[in-house]
């Protein structure tokens, strides 16, 4: 049997074609070549086309198919991963009424505080585990404000993932996991919480049929099978968002587990069997790939907006001619603590981990007369660490404290002198690994059809590539690092609870 993984990202769609008995990448290919654009409509705004990412799923399915490494009709099965806490809505036809909020628009900021004081700190903290802060739910709650024409012709709404299931097999559902991330799942009962529905004044009908994560989520169409020269009424067996999805493809299922992402956002995903909760929801909870009422499992998530993101915007500014190989070589020509610049990285977005405060994105100390190109790239790669840094100690002051994090080999972890930042900031090793939310997402869905018989068993062979840990450099890090941290507090309201410093 073959696997297809499809992982939904902001910047691009990747798809991955699998082998299921060797666990063997056969073909993997992404579209579009350059990277998506997010439609900002008003400061804040983040949208993007759920018709566009759908065409770009098929556009990269077929380069998949184009290298003629396989047998498209052997696909016995579909995973898909996707870019978390969207917001799609679709009327009866399956088509979107409006382009989709994305994670990383802060419009309904609002909406999730006022809920907040509505529902009561302690319902919202043992039964959502979450501030409804800027979730699915609070910007369903901005579109039926704003947009009540539009509202009045939705029949379902949905995350990413389940749309482009939607497109490929005409059938809408959704799971445990989904609706936690969106903030509609009420983990002391174990069901959709109604308290959010009625405080938002949402019909349940709106929410798609809940299922288990593993588990037939809609057969392909064949109309569709036959655009894509795959078989009719394979199952999509698998949904998740991108961070459940990267956890699960680094093997981390079990407590003190932790994975790491840094694409255009930068992720610590640490698993736990306890019901966390961060009071100012800094950090947030939510079920984990393989949790049920009996084994809970949660996924602890820090979420830096910019953070590829930032690492884009510095390399595009500044080096615009060099490739990403070719800026990271660039930066590394220069010492650690980039010569007392300091980046905060902060602009794509609002951040959960400053409690939604609008910090934007920074250099400090910046000297006309010794910082140049290369120092304002490593300094760009150093405010993201340091970044994880900071959410890593609000994460250490609620009781994890993790002592290895697995990333896999891509995005920002490509740059060796990032992944060093980040280890010397940190002080946690870093465990690389040869795979990412692809290959992730097809193997979930080998889950999904019972090929294997436990996620334990579909990972076991993910191939370790090498472990980094702090080196000499660790000091000039820590000493940049508080300088960093000194000058973000200082953005940021006396009265807010900032990340303890951790020796």
């Amino acid at each position: 049997m073959l696997l297809l993984g499809i992982d939904l990202g902001t910047s691009s769609i990747k798809v991955s074609v699998v082998d299921a008995a060797t666990r063997r990448v056969l073909a993997a290919a992404s579209y579009p070549d350059t990277e998506r654009e997010i439609i900002v409509r008003q400061p804040g705004w983040a949208e993007q086309d759920p018709r566009q990412w759908w065409a770009d799923a098929q556009h990269a399915i077929r380069k998949a198919h184009a290298t003629g490494a396989y047998n498209p009709v052997e696909i016995g099965a579909i995973g898909i991963a996707y870019q978390m806490h969207g917001l799609v809505v679709v009327d009866e036809t399956r088509q979107p009424l409006r382009d989709a909020i994305i994670w990383c628009d802060s419009r309904a900021v609002p909406y999730g505080e006022v809920a907040q004081q509505a529902l009561g700190d302690e319902y919202c903290q043992t039964h959502l585990l979450n501030s409804p802060g800027n979730f699915t739910a609070a910007k369903l709650a901005w579109v039926r404000e704003n947009e009540p024409a539009l509202y009045a012709q939705i029949d379902h709404i949905m995350l990413p993932g389940d749309y482009l299931a939607l497109q490929l097999t005409g059938v809408a559902t959704t799971s445990p996991s989904a609706l936690s991330e969106g903030i509609f799942w009420d983990f002391a009962r174990h069901e959709l919480s109604g308290e959010v529905l009625d405080y938002f004044g949402f019909d349940k009908k709106l929410i798609p049929p809940v299922q288990d994560v593993f588990s037939a989520h809609g057969q392909l169409r064949p109309e569709v099978a036959a655009e894509l020269g795959l078989t009719p009424g394979i199952p999509v067996a698998y949904k998740a968002g991108d961070q459940p999805n990267n956890a699960l493809a680094l093997n981390a299922l079990e407590p003190g587990e932790v994975a790491a992402t840094a694409g255009t956002s930068g992720v610590i995903y640490a698993v736990t069997d306890q019901l966390f909760v961060d009071a100012q929801s800094r950090v947030n909870a939510f079920a984990h790939v393989n949790h049920t009422r009996a084994q809970p499992r949660l996924g602890v998530l820090l979420c830096i907006n910019g953070a590829g993101s930032m690492n884009r915007w510095a390399k595009q500014t500044f080096a615009a001619h060099l490739s990403y190989p070719g800026a990271n070589a660039l930066a590394a020509k220069t010492p650690a603590g980039s010569d007392g610049l300091l980046c905060l990285p902060f602009g794509n977005g609002v951040e959960r981990m400053l409690a939604n405060h609008p910090v934007g994105a920074h250099f400090h100390g910046l000297d006309l007369n010794v910082h140049t190109p290369a120092l304002l790239l490593r300094a760009a790669q150093e405010g993201v660490a340091f970044a994880f840094r900071y959410g890593l100690d609000v994460m250490r002051a609620g009781g994890l404290h993790p002592a290895v994090v697995r990333a896999a080999y891509t995005n920002m972890f490509l740059s060796e002198l990032f992944t060093r930042a980040f280890v010397n900031a940190t002080g946690l090793a870093v465990e690389l690994y040869e795979t990412d939310g692809s290959v992730g997402a097809a193997l979930g869905a080998g889950i999904g059809v019972g090929y294997y018989a436990t996620p334990a068993e579909a990972f076991r062979a993910v191939p370790s590539l090498r472990t980094v840990y702090p080196d000499a450099d660790a000091p000039a890090y820590e000493a940049a690092y508080q300088r960093w941290r000194q000058v973000l507090l200082s953005l940021l309201p006396a009265s807010m609870p900032a990340a303890l410093p951790v020796a």
